[in-house]
């Protein structure tokens, strides 16, 4: 066995139902295992999933393991070669695994890589790749001279912005929505510490890799990251976790220094957490406050995907501006780059899983030049219209 690929899964179904396709398309002539793990959704995840991947390894937990834990249970059922640690609200491209083992196999001292993740917007996610969070790099980045200093060797090192987007780099820190892993440097390194339950495990498990004798490296093939449509960012919950989990972090590894100095570092974490708790719990309070205003879309796909689109926004938004244009990527290549197509007041475009590629769509949506828009996808297979942070369904029965 080649890949071991292994999701865990939170009420994200639809999310991860187009992720899924995307993997089948991507491990075509490439001897690799799928394995998801679902954390006690209770959304009927399990049986959705198991209807339409028969082939795929779906172990259901009957409590949330956390992501550690989750991840650690399929990786020890596991047989790869390699593993990657894939996030259920991804697409990934039909040559990503054909580019990852290609690096690996010619760069025996990577221990891990790390890919170019898109916003929905197309921009460049900066959490792609990461430099240890050491107490200088953190006080940086908390202080804000990362922000204000981003392309800086010495202040900009956590989003290590100084190194080119489109070359291969080595780095420090990958992130755990996709983790192409060495199963060798893993077996060195060990498994996802289970005492982070959700966040930091990523950092630490880099940090482990690096400490093991390995190399961490950043591959600029790129993927889309949706980015935490399983959480809710303006709870308690989510803001205690991630600040917990940075303050394990720091206990784990630089409990050496001086009380002096880890003293102050806590503070600033917590005090950071108050903050993004405060400034998230007024953008929550806003959203609810404010009318909702209907998407505009540019379709673009097959005839019968645009027809069944047109009826999902048509009873969502009624007659509000969208644009249907019959192509593909044989016909229409350049998507919505092709010239006579304006891009003028709409904010989404919805690309036909069956008339593009996920290839080719990612590289449509990153191209530089234009005005961005976020992306939709819909499958006539799945009847499912996937926008940024909605999912539209009109068919919840099985599709072949």
């Amino acid at each position: 066995m080649k890949l071991s690929v292994i999701i865990v899964n939170y009420k994200v179904k639809h999310y991860l139902e187009q992720c899924l396709r995307s993997v089948a398309e991507a491990s075509r002539g490439i001897a690799v295992e799928v394995i998801v793990v679902d954390n006690a959704s209770g959304d009927g995840s399990v049986e959705y999933l198991r209807e339409r991947f028969p082939d795929v390894t779906i172990i259901a937990s009957e409590e949330n393991l956390g992501f550690a834990r989750a991840n650690n249970l399929a990786i020890r059922n596991s047989h790869g070669q390699y593993v990657l640690l894939l996030n259920p609200d991804t697409i990934v491209a039909e040559e990503t695994f054909s580019d990852f083992i290609t690096f690996m196999d010619s760069t025996p001292d990577a221990g891990g890589c790390g890919a170019y993740m898109l916003h929905t917007d197309g921009s460049f996610a900066p959490e792609s790749r990461r430099g240890l969070p050491t107490p200088f790099v953190a006080f940086c980045k908390m202080s804000g001279l990362a922000s204000l200093f981003p392309k800086s060797r010495t202040f900009g090192r956590y989003y290590m912005r100084y190194l080119n987007e489109n070359e291969v780099n080595r780095i420090e820190i990958m992130s755990g929505a996709f983790m192409f892993l060495r199963r060798d440097a893993l077996d060195k390194a060990g498994l996802l510490d289970e005492d982070f339950f959700m966040y930091g495990e990523d950092i630490d498990l880099s940090y482990r890799i690096l400490k093991a004798g390995y190399n961490n490296y950043f591959l600029p093939s790129r993927i889309l990251h949706y980015k935490g449509e399983s959480t809710v960012k303006s709870s308690y919950r989510y803001v205690h976790t991630f600040y917990r989990a940075m303050e394990l972090f720091f206990n784990k590894h630089y409990a050496h220094y001086s009380i002096l100095l880890s003293l102050p570092i806590k503070l600033a974490i917590w005090g950071r957490a108050m903050l993004a708790y405060a400034g998230n719990q007024f953008k929550h309070r806003n959203e609810h406050t404010q009318h909702l205003h209907p998407i505009n879309c540019l379709v673009i796909g097959n005839s019968e995907a645009t027809e069944q689109v047109r009826t999902i926004l048509t009873s969502l938004y009624g007659n509000c501006r969208h644009t249907f244009v019959t192509g593909n990527s044989e016909s229409l290549p350049q998507g919505h780059h092709t010239e006579g197509i304006s891009l003028e007041g709409y904010d989404t475009v919805v690309y036909d899983t069956g008339a593009y590629s996920y290839g080719t769509i990612l590289e449509l949506l990153s191209r530089e030049g234009t005005r961005r828009l976020s992306l939709g996808t819909y499958s006539t297979e799945t009847r499912t219209l996937i926008t940024d942070g909605a999912i539209h369904c009109n068919n919840e029965r099985p599709m072949a």
